[in-house]
């Protein structure tokens, strides 16, 4: 049947949607974790070269040459910053670090001075790395949060729809069929299945039934008037 071949299509559809919604919101939430792990790798690694630079720069004091043991740290750390480029800005900062070693390994005041500028350098290019990392994360949890929105509107605007017509085309031909068997069981025997804006199947069914009840009707009539003719 044309009806039945309907509601099941239309079941899927509604299955098909919400798989869709679901599998549409693990995609979301999964491309939002590894933008936020990537915040945290990248950056982090080498905003701690930063710090540890920073740090030998500090315990080794002003005007002071550096020992072998703090120019090995030191070289570690320069070392882990370049090794962890993420920002084309990152390359000529490092530059200018590398190119004042030398003359930082003997305390010279020039050169350490330029080295602290070229490391609070590096350090904003990746904080500010960080924060715009961080806004896309959010951006992408917006439009993501829209996205699930937009599907669960449609889910539910297409359930309205198929429960809207799964009514008219099933349930009300269904509870007017009850009606008219409930009426025939009061004795209402000249009750039958009708209705406007019906489905071709509901119409062969209708038709199907009003042809019964009226078999059973004329049979009873004849046998009324059988047993009429043999009272006279």
């Amino acid at each position: 049947m044309r009806l039945a071949h309907a509601v099941r299509i239309g079941s899927w559809v509604l299955v098909g949607l919400n798989l869709l919604m679901a599998f549409g919101t693990i995609a979301i939430f999964s491309r939002m974790a590894p933008a936020i792990a990537v915040i945290i790798d990248r950056n982090e690694r080498s905003l701690q070269a930063c710090e540890d630079m920073l740090a030998l720069l500090a315990l080794t004091g002003k005007d002071s040459s550096f020992s072998t043991e703090r120019q090995q740290l030191f070289r570690k750390a320069f070392e882990r910053a370049e090794s962890n480029i993420t920002e084309h800005q990152e390359p000529a900062t490092l530059q200018r670090i590398k190119m004042h070693l030398d003359a930082l390994w003997i305390g010279d005041e020039f050169a350490r001075r330029e080295t602290v500028e070229s490391i609070l350098h590096l350090g904003k290019i990746n904080r500010d790395a960080m924060i715009t990392a961080d806004r896309h994360a959010q951006q992408l949890g917006r439009n993501g949060a829209w996205g699930v929105a937009f599907m669960a509107a449609s889910v539910f605007f297409a359930g309205v729809l198929f429960i809207r017509n799964l009514t008219r085309r099933v349930v009300k031909p269904l509870e007017e069929i009850h009606t008219v068997i409930i009426a025939h069981r009061n004795g209402e025997t000249m009750r039958r299945c009708s209705g406007s804006d019906l489905a071709q199947d509901v119409v062969a069914v209708y038709t199907g039934i009003n042809e019964i009840l009226d078999q059973q009707q004329g049979q009873h009539t004849m046998g009324m008037n059988g047993h009429h003719d043999a009272a006279r």
